[in-house]
């Protein structure tokens, strides 16, 4: 299942895995590069395990779109034990510019969870921002491929 809106793309996908072990996974940045469908991380640069909304974690990245390579600041914004984790990304040593990345996931049973990957730019007004990055940057197929990725790890 796919939504697809102006500022916003939401992917869906049922993973043979109970909830607990899906964000078992999410909320360690160590393993983020595992599941990664846009290419763009590197590996964990520094943080703990999410646990609260307020943490924030540091990604090493790289892409064209930032000239090569880079670290991003991720500020959680979003987190209930075993059904959401979210996060702001912002290069790093800056303030969130308000894009966010938000999965959400529903027990379908004991063995299998129902996992939407949400990508959502909708907050971001920073006129030469958007006219530097060209919105969707991580498209509708590589977020596929993020919940192909996590399905194959968890």
């Amino acid at each position: 299942m796919n939504q697809n809106h102006e500022k916003k793309i939401t992917v869906t996908r049922t993973i043979e895995a109970p909830a607990d072990a899906v964000f078992e996974v999410l909320t360690n940045p160590k393993r983020h590069r595992e599941f990664d469908g846009s290419g763009f991380v590197r590996s964990e640069d520094q943080g703990d395990r999410i646990t609260a909304t307020g943490q924030v974690f540091t990604m090493n990245m790289e892409g064209d779109h930032m000239g090569g390579e880079y670290k991003t600041d991720n500020h959680v914004t979003g987190y209930v034990k075993d059904k959401l984790v979210a996060w702001q990304t912002a290069p790093a040593g800056t303030e969130p510019k308000g894009w966010e990345w938000v999965w959400e996931l529903e027990p379908n049973g004991q063995r299998e969870t129902q996992v939407s990957l949400t990508y959502d730019w909708s907050k971001v007004t920073d006129k030469e921002l958007l006219q530097k990055i060209s919105f969707p940057l991580v498209p509708e197929a590589d977020l596929q491929e993020s919940l192909q990725l996590l399905s194959s790890v968890v």
